[in-house]
């Protein structure tokens, strides 16, 4: 078997994970296959993997699903992964060539087994296509932290490479999925793991990110807008365990935005921090005006790079 699966969800990418694909080719490590979770694509995105399947280059295995936004991709790729390490490689991304080799290779050199405990994967880095990292690298000497840790208290930015032990994202819930909605927070589950386990750093890029204009990451005042029920359900969870008062604050006034937006009224009743959530409505009304305008006036989501 071999050590790591890559996992694409892909949704009318054929125009950019033909780019994936030939960085998998390429790698000079082949100890990886290749999961693909087609979510209800209209293009041609399944002629072309099945056509790199049937070629044989590299172990392909692809599953077509009805549209579940990439959360529901995600649950369904977890549910059919069993290499011991997986990593989500998504359609208008690609990987540099060594770094099946650097994920492997690392994984065999820094985890033992007296660490499963305590050790969930590995946070590596993004960059962009020209292969500026983005945000920033790890502070030197950082052994180990969790995703939360890295962003709340070392104060990181930037979006960073998660890979996963398969048997650990198992012990956790499937994202929910909400009807009339197509969006939960990924890091949904991967703050549930930072409550239990640790990631092991390194400092080594992973993935060529390329954003691109009709994706999430620009499109998020959208989403906020689009998928209210999703966006609250993280937020419940966040406003438990982040780590400072000030990131409680504000999941409490983007509780409120999603709350309104839903036409929840029990959202005060259903807060699990309803002094806070008392105090942000205000806020959170502002955002939801904030929000409603960015949507109007198509607004992009700045990211941090």
């Amino acid at each position: 078997m071999k050590t790591l699966t890559v996992f694409t969800p892909a949704y009318n990418r054929a125009h950019t994970i033909v780019r994936t694909y030939e960085s998998l080719l390429r790698q000079t490590c082949k100890d990886f296959e290749w999961l693909v979770v087609d979510d209800g694509s209209s293009d041609n995105t399944r002629e072309l993997v099945e056509g790199w399947a049937s070629e044989g280059k590299i172990p392909i295995h692809y599953i077509y699903q009805q549209n579940q936004g990439m959360h529901g991709a995600h649950n369904t790729a977890y549910a059919n992964i069993s290499t011991e390490l997986n990593v989500c490689i998504d359609s208008d991304d690609y990987m540099p060539d060594d770094a099946v080799e650097k994920i492997v290779s690392f994984w065999k050199e820094n985890y033992r087994d007296e660490d499963k405990d305590r050790i969930a994967g590995i946070i590596g880095l993004d960059a962009d296509t020209s292969g500026k990292v983005i945000g920033k690298e790890f502070p030197q000497g950082l052994k180990e932290t969790t995703l939360r840790d890295y962003y709340e208290v070392l104060g990181g930015i930037g979006d960073k490479k998660l890979v996963y032990r398969t048997e650990v994202v198992k012990k956790y819930p499937p994202y929910p999925l909400f009807e009339g909605e197509r969006y939960v927070g990924l890091a949904l589950l991967y703050n549930m793991i930072d409550e239990d386990y640790k990631l092991l750093v390194c400092n080594q890029v992973m993935v060529n990110v390329d954003y691109q204009p009709e994706g999430s990451s620009f499109s998020m005042w959208k989403q906020y807008w689009n998928n209210p029920k999703g966006f609250a359900h993280c937020r419940k969870f966040d406003m438990q365990h982040a780590r400072s008062l000030k990131r409680r604050f504000q999941l409490n006034v983007h509780y409120v935005n999603h709350s309104i937006r839903s036409r929840n009224g029990k959202f005060l009743k259903e807060s699990p921090k309803k002094l806070l959530t008392l105090l942000a409505i205000p806020f959170g009304c502002g955002l939801y005006l904030i929000n409603r305008h960015k949507v109007k006036t198509g607004a992009k989501f700045k990211i941090s790079k």
